[in-house]
């Protein structure tokens, strides 16, 4: 006999909700009954009352029973007819949570209740919603035994590179790559970048021989893409030119750079960001600022991650002036700093013992409204205890927690391991545990 879905989940639920009732005898019900045996179950167990019998199934919706969604729309019928993007809906959110096979047959099932069949843009869909998620070999599957029903574009085999290049098989992205030019789909400059950004995004580049191997693998996609009359975008250079800085080589990204705009590509925010931090890491802030005015002329405004990259070399030069100049122009409408920019320059101030700008730019940030957050309070509560300011700690410790900003683990550790004979410090400590005791209860 057919048993209705979830039943037993149904039934535990129910009998969770209501205190339980006297045991009563109790024989077993005809459902639980079979032609080969007639067992009944001890008068003494109880168990929960029999849900009403469900009808047998007839011939034409036991077909349908294999499938879970047309059993839910047949018990819960919508007030219109479903549509095609209820269905991508509900094809994402099952692949999100791991029933891929469900998310397949969900999409075999829209041309039955749309009425209409899958279109190629759907199909994309399903396949790229599985790449995301990193099911790349189903999608794979999928791809390879309904290409012949859809026509397969150069988005289709763009996905499946992506998705293979995401779990780093890059050989069998390659091979994609070439069956699409044999099946005669011409790629375009987007199925070299996602391939080129697969090749370098990840790759180790220490010591010198992983990285000339990487670049001599970039220069063969180049090479390809100008063998196929395709010219590179301001991606495919920003995607190398991110390669050198990351192996600290300021002379390659400045070449790079220049080549670009020799080629007429304008150098994004992000690009001159690469730039600029591979300068300032290399030491080189004269040509690091020669390159943030370049910016500004050509009309690329600088972003905060720009103005980071020099805070970051000035705490390693423990550069006191120079990072207050830029702060102070920063401030002046220069650009807004973020939290991240105030939190490097907290903790470069607490490091050099200069309490009193530390409390300015607390100040500050708080007027501005980036912060602070539980990395900021973290920094200056660490950075407080270290100089043993045991009363400032506590205080800030206190407003933290009245934010509802919960210490992180190694707060505790951190603050033990400077011991001093304070009695703010055993305050702190105190609060620390009553805390403790607290979510106990």
């Amino acid at each position: 006999m057919a048993q209705r879905p979830f039943f037993f989940f149904s039934v535990q639920l129910a009998a969770a909700a209501s205190p339980p009732s006297p045991p009563t005898p109790k024989t077993t019900p005809n459902w639980y009954q079979t032609s080969s045996s007639t067992t009944t179950i001890p008068s003494t167990q109880w168990s929960p009352p029999s849900p009403p019998l469900p009808s047998p199934p007839t011939p034409s919706t036991s077909s349908s029973a294999s499938s879970p969604i047309r059993r839910r729309l047949a018990a819960h019928p919508p007030n219109g007819p479903p549509t095609s993007a209820a269905f991508l809906i509900l094809i994402r959110r099952l692949i999100s949570s791991g029933l891929t096979r469900q998310a397949v047959r969900a999409f075999d099932d829209i041309d039955t209740f749309v009425q209409t069949p899958p279109t190629s843009q759907d199909f994309i869909f399903l396949l790229d919603t599985l790449c995301k998620y990193g099911h790349v070999k189903l999608a794979a599957e999928v791809f390879n035994r309904r290409k012949h029903e859809y026509t397969a574009d150069v988005k289709m085999y763009t996905v499946l590179v992506c998705g293979w290049c995401k779990i780093g098989r890059f050989d069998t992205a390659e091979r994609f790559l070439e069956e699409m030019i044999e099946r005669g789909v011409e790629p375009n400059v987007v199925t070299y970048n996602v391939f080129l950004d697969g090749i370098c995004r990840r790759a180790s580049l220490h010591p010198e021989e992983r990285f000339q191997r990487t670049i001599r693998d970039a220069q063969k996609v180049f090479d390809e893409m100008f063998s196929r009359g395709i010219e590179p975008d301001m991606t495919s250079f920003s995607i190398v030119l991110h390669v050198y800085s990351r192996a600290h080589k300021p002379e390659l990204c400045l070449n790079k750079l220049k080549e670009m705009r020799e080629k007429g590509i304008c150098p994004t925010v992000v690009t001159n960001t690469s730039v600029v931090k591979c300068l300032c890491s290399c030491g080189r802030l004269e040509e690091a600022d020669e390159l943030l005015g370049e910016m500004v002329r050509s009309g690329v405004t600088p972003s905060a991650a720009t103005y980071n990259c020099f805070f970051k070399e000035y705490r390693g030069r423990k550069d006191v002036e120079s990072a207050s100049k830029l702060y102070r122009k920063m401030k002046e409408g220069l650009f807004a700093p973020t939290v991240h920019t105030y939190n490097i320059l907290v903790g470069m101030f607490l490091q050099l013992n200069r309490v009193e700008i530390v409390r300015e730019i607390w100040d500050d940030m708080k007027e501005s409204g980036a912060g602070p957050d539980l990395d900021s309070y973290t920094m200056l509560i660490h950075g407080l205890c270290k100089k043993q300011k045991w009363r400032d700690a506590c205080q800030y410790f206190v407003e933290m927690i009245e934010k509802g900003l919960l210490p992180q683990k190694s707060f505790k550790i951190i603050t033990l391991s400077h011991t001093g004979d304070d009695q703010d410090m055993f305050l702190l400590l105190a609060y620390v545990l009553r805390l403790k005791a607290r979510k106990r209860h």
